[in-house]
């Protein structure tokens, strides 16, 4: 199972350098899980940036994989997550839903670098 963050769609979305990193995984949408937190990010950015066509567009895209709720234990464990390795609610939020799945989170997010389960690629 594969979760790709909000920097890893907006990435893609934008065939910009690291595109072709996270390509895979998004393409195999029967192992794709997308955080509902992350259709947040990604629909904000690319309505600000792009409009409310192509934002609308990116999560029908990202719709097509599973999508995951929030739920009350997701934000128990994101919360804990948080603490351990001092990350923002979001990506609290996108390490837990990926270790909920047993997923490898995707990402060019440094603040993910290192951190068990995680595909890393530096942003160019």
């Amino acid at each position: 199972m594969n979760v790709v963050d909000s920097s890893g769609w907006l990435e893609f979305f934008a065939d910009g350098p690291n595109a072709s990193h996270f390509e895979l995984p998004i393409k195999d949408v029967e192992k794709l899980v997308v955080p509902s937190i992350s259709i947040y990010e990604v629909f904000k950015v690319l309505l600000r940036e792009a409009g409310e066509n192509a934002a609308l567009q990116g999560v029908a895209a990202m719709s097509r994989a599973t999508v995951v709720e929030l739920t009350t234990a997701l934000a128990m464990s994101a919360a804990k997550l948080s603490l351990l390795y001092t990350l923002p609610m979001a990506d609290a939020i996108m390490l837990a839903t990926a270790n909920s799945q047993n997923a490898i989170l995707w990402t060019q997010d440094a603040d993910f670098k290192g951190l068990p389960s995680v595909e890393y690629v530096e942003k160019q």
